[in-house]
């Protein structure tokens, strides 16, 4: 085998390894998960301004 051959079959395992991943992440069975971790990101956002708020009342309360 020559160098050419060995280079089409790496393509075309690179090409099939993209495929499946693809598939992979547009899966149904994914979806649900990805939409859970793409929500959770403002999920810390709102734990952090309430803590951030709490911290200003005390602040405020101990002046």
């Amino acid at each position: 085998m020559d160098y050419i051959t060995w280079r089409s079959i790496y393509t075309v395992i690179v090409f099939v390894l993209f495929i499946g991943i693809a598939l992979w992440a547009f899966s149904r069975k994914r979806k649900k998960q990805f939409d859970e971790a793409a929500k959770s990101i403002f999920e810390e956002d709102e734990l952090s301004s309430t803590k951030q708020d709490n911290t200003k009342q005390e602040s405020k309360n101990n002046e």
